[in-house]
């Protein structure tokens, strides 16, 4: 995908004046450093001493540590699978080499690298991925659980290999901060979980060109920070991985000004992308849980360097996690709203750990938990060892006395009722700063899950770069569970991660306080003449959950209607009239439920169409796999809405 001369020019619309001059000078900076490449300062007597406390292996739970070495031993004989393709060749991988499309990125001054161009470099999250070096804190923890030195040799051996191809400013990867913040964070991880293997110190601290990349990675850092519109969890990942080397690595002359420039940029941008409920401000789910695992480990390296971190920074954290726990279902899954990339802050695990009760179970450790949390049974390698370096912290801070369920400055109100029935309303902010990047136009959808399983679902992201009808599906108004009038989108769209025009939505109505009813009401304005207000109310004695929609304003001639429910990829439906039985399986139990839909349209099921695509769900990025959707059209009516009830059986 490259960028069109119209997509420079709506994206420059969305800038500030402050931002324009910043992004000005970062051009003429990356041209006078095309031919002003300085050499590192040299390092002598460089230590590591950001060691694991004693007894933090030992903490480790077993369970934990066997599927973390199940995983190891996998990426020994050269296995992964990154955003749905598997890789059979990392034993000695090719760094710029993508396998979806079989094309390998292009050499040359980084930012002459048109890495949004999948033609030229091929899918770029699938480069960018592998040289993330997560894999490799994987191998480097196995190493520390068994003392088996085969795995830090593996180690070394691929990050000589990466520091060998990949010198300062040459090649893909070097063009985004986020990258390079989060690859610092895991080399630090790296010289940590191998700190007893006798070769560590020759790997890093007495390694030359290790220093030397650990010094270009900051000073990019440095010069080049996300800004403006674009100051989102890229930021947080920059700062954090900026923190981290500059209090793990601190052998440079300007190691203690990039750590306290870091730390107040982490300050200063966790609380700017964080609502004060805790809500993360992207309203994209994946990004909440990555800006919290790097805001935990960003303080844990602060801690270990004994470097004081603001209290403002921990409530942040602690507002995210407690904000986390009131929203996870009865299976501990957060809402799928707004983009996912699958993208982590710091891995250590095997696959099998849940992702999300690993960080409650982390946010326990490090904050306490509260009365109404959910219960955390998983087991997780990462919580011990960030938690063996985090520091207790007595936080002056009023927490929920029960449950919140309605989120008020994110617009996020999750219902529930008997049978572990959980739904989430949205009347939210369209997306976050000027061009809402991760935003779906997704205004007043709902997501309806039971006991865990997805029964009205977000269909999920599936893809960013190279497949355009795709992104535009999976974020359009009707992949979601909303209505769309005329066609077209609730805000528009001026490209994968630029919204020109944004819906504004408010709630009306919230009434969580019956335990027989719960009720909630919104409206929102991006049909320009028209308003589309829906109403949701949950009925506990009978499991029934109705949904009312109707559009008002001026609406003559009467305005075409499509009304989409999306139905998870375990749920079998079976659709008469405008009536459809839905079932599914739990734990070996058949389930079902009735949904009955409004009269006045007429329905029809879909599932997997590609011409244009229609029946999608996505579990994680780059995959995808067919689902119904009913899909019901008509017209619009001022004396009638349309009405929808889902009633669960048993």
């Amino acid at each position: 995908m490259t960028m069109s001369a119209g997509w420079y020019l709506r994206r420059l619309s969305r800038m500030g004046p402050r931002e324009v001059g910043g992004r000005v000078g970062d051009a003429v900076r990356r041209r006078r450093w095309r031919s002003a490449r300085p050499d590192c300062p040299s390092v002598t007597g460089a230590r590591f001493t950001a060691v694991l406390p004693a007894g933090a292996i030992a903490a480790v739970p077993p369970d934990a540590a066997k599927r973390l070495i199940a995983e190891a031993d996998r990426l020994m004989y050269g296995h992964a699978e990154f955003f749905g393709v598997v890789r059979d060749d990392l034993a000695d991988p090719d760094w710029w080499y993508d396998p979806k499309t079989g094309r390998r990125a292009p050499w040359g001054y980084a930012f002459d690298v048109p890495y949004r161009n999948e033609d030229a470099v091929g899918d770029i999250k699938q480069i960018w991925e592998l040289s993330r070096h997560q894999y490799l804190t994987v191998l480097a923890a196995a190493y520390a659980i068994t003392g088996n030195e085969r795995y830090a040799e593996r180690v070394a051996e691929h990050l000589r290999s990466w520091w060998a191809a990949n010198a300062p400013l040459r090649g893909v990867h070097w063009t985004s901060g986020i990258e390079l913040g989060i690859r610092l964070l895991s080399w630090v991880w790296i010289r940590r979980l191998l700190d007893g293997w006798p070769g560590a110190a020759g790997l890093f601290e007495g390694n030359p060109v290790a220093v030397s990349q650990i010094w270009h990675h900051q000073r990019w850092l440095a010069a080049f920070p996300s800004r403006g519109s674009s100051a989102n969890n890229h930021v947080i990942a920059e700062a954090a991985g900026q923190l981290a080397a500059a209090c793990a690595f601190g052998w440079f002359p300007s190691s203690a000004r990039l750590r306290a420039d870091a730390l107040r940029s982490l300050e200063r941008q966790l609380r700017g992308n964080t609502f004060g409920s805790g809500l993360n401000r992207e309203l994209a789910t994946e990004y909440h849980g990555l800006v919290l695992e790097l805001g935990l480990a960003a303080v844990a390296e602060a801690d270990a360097a004994g470097v004081p971190v603001p209290d403002s920074i921990r409530l942040v954290l602690l507002r995210m996690t407690d904000a986390l726990a009131a929203v996870v279902d009865s299976r501990l899954r957060p809402p799928r709203q707004g983009d996912a990339d699958d993208g982590h802050g710091l891995v250590v695990d095997g696959a099998g750990t849940e992702r999300w009760g690993s960080l409650l179970a982390t946010g326990d450790a490090v904050f306490g938990r509260l009365d109404w949390w959910p219960a955390v049974t998983g087991t997780d390698v990462r919580t011990p060892l960030l938690t063996a370096l985090i520091k207790p912290t007595e936080l002056s801070v009023t927490r929920p006395a029960s449950r919140p369920a309605h989120f008020a400055d994110a617009g996020m109100t999750i219902l529930r009722g008997p049978g572990e029935i959980w739904c989430r309303c949205d009347g939210g902010p369209h997306g976050f700063l000027s061009i809402a990047a991760h935003a779906h136009a997704d205004a007043l959808s709902v997501e309806v899950r039971h006991d865990g399983v997805d029964v009205l679902a977000d269909p999920g992201t599936y893809c960013y770069h190279g497949q355009p009808a795709w992104r535009q599906y999976f974020r359009s108004t009707l992949g979601h569970n909303t209505l769309q009038l005329d066609g077209g989108d609730q805000s528009v769209s001026g490209g994968p991660f630029l919204w020109t025009r944004q819906a504004r939505s408010r709630v009306l109505a919230v009434d969580t306080s019956d335990e027989g009813v719960a009720r909630w009401c919104a409206e929102h304005d991006g049909y320009q003449r028209s308003v589309h207000r829906r109403r949701v109310e949950l009925t506990a004695a009978s499991q029934e959950l109705r949904v009312f929609d109707e559009v008002r304003g001026r609406h003559s001639p009467r305005r075409d209607v499509r009304l989409a429910f999306h139905l998870g990829p375990a749920i079998a439906v079976d659709l008469v009239g405008n009536r459809a039985v839905l079932t599914w399986s739990r734990d070996g139990e058949n389930r079902s439920a009735v949904l009955d839909l409004p009269e006045r349209l007429s329905w029809q099921a879909h599932r997997g169409e590609t011409d244009p695509p229609l029946g999608w769900y996505s579990a994680g990025f780059g995959r995808k796999e067919p689902a119904t959707t009913l899909v019901g059209t008509g017209f619009t009516d001022d004396a009638e809405g349309f009405t929808t009830v889902l009633r669960f059986r048993g």
